[in-house]
């Protein structure tokens, strides 16, 4: 069976919300944090959502409602509600699936400020500023290194991987017109100083791109080394078994690899018996979070990667 087709059948009931302003973000502080609720026949209701889903399912409540990029998805909210899966490129909960399961409640913390977009997961995108309640992409003149750190953090992402003008496209619209001058240990990208920028030009193709390594959120335990052994991820403050069944096991491991930065799949090892919530893959996305967890339980995954530990 192709990865699309169980996704379908695990997934199976999609479902339309009622109105554009039908999400919001409570008892945070502001209106880009705090739990996420949606309008559903004349009443607010909590949006729920398993633990492997929430960063995707944060990522399109902040991008609906205008907020950036997520920062955080804190835990404890012990309300519970309808469960909603998302990809993490909708542009809307609309877009989405909801089952009939209910889940904890998702809180999310959303950048409101700045954002990576049109990348190939949460930590990669061109570079956009939120300005007078509009979005401008940032030129690569204006843009470096040490400002790079400062966005990785506040999204919470790791250091910066890889920095250049054009790497997620040229963006539309309006241009930054500032250039920032942060120090690199500021906590958000507008606490830094900004100066005016000598050419109030940018070329096309030159609004900046920016990769961030993943959260070190995966690691292989056992084995001898960082590229081989059991696989676990960090949740909720302890490290956790991964569990894949023979048909996912494969592209499980190439994604486990290609995040650690090993290289790609020497072997997939049995006998291990540990065992650990059931992750699906397709074996292209940067990231364990880009996957789906399923709540059964399966055998822990065994994993020998190349070794490779070059990073971009």
């Amino acid at each position: 069976v192709c990865f699309s087709e169980k996704i379908v059948r695990l997934l199976s009931l999609s479902f339309l919300f009622s109105e554009p302003d039908d999400v919001r973000l409570v008892g945070g502080g502001s209106r880009c944090a705090g739990g996420v609720e949606w309008y559903d026949q004349g009443e607010w209701r909590t949006v729920g959502t398993s633990d492997w889903d929430q960063r995707d399912v944060a990522a399109v409540v902040c991008r609906q409602l205008g907020c950036g990029s997520t920062v955080s998805v804190p835990p404890g909210n012990t309300t519970r509600g309808f469960r909603v899966s998302c990809s993490g490129s909708e542009s809307s909960l609309r877009e989405c699936f909801r089952s009939y399961d209910f889940l904890p409640g998702l809180t999310v913390i959303c950048s409101e400020s700045v954002q990576l977009v049109d990348g190939a997961g949460l930590c990669s995108g061109r570079v956009e500023v939120k300005s007078n309640q509009s979005w401008a992409s940032v030129c690569e003149a204006d843009f470096d290194r040490q400002d790079a750190e400062v966005v990785c953090r506040e999204l919470g992402c790791g250091a910066p991987a890889a920095l250049q003008g054009g790497l997620y496209g040229g963006g539309e619209g309006q241009t930054w017109d500032k250039e920032f001058q942060c120090k690199g240990k500021e906590s958000l990208l507008l606490d830094c100083d900004t100066s005016d920028r000598e050419n109030n030009t940018c070329l096309p193709g030159n609004a900046v791109g920016l990769t961030c390594s993943e959260p070190d959120d995966v690691r292989l335990v056992g084995g001898g080394s960082r590229c081989a052994g059991g696989v676990e991820w960090y949740d909720q403050g302890e490290w956790r078994t991964v569990g894949a069944d023979d048909g996912d096991q494969r592209d499980v491991a190439a994604v486990v690899c290609r995040q650690l930065g090993c290289g790609s799949t020497v072997s997939v090892l049995p006998g291990n018996t540990t065992r650990g919530k059931n992750i699906i893959c397709s074996g292209s996305e940067p990231s364990l979070r880009d996957c789906y967890r399923m709540y059964d339980l399966l055998p822990g995954l065994t994993v020998i990667c190349s070794g490779n530990n070059n990073r971009l």
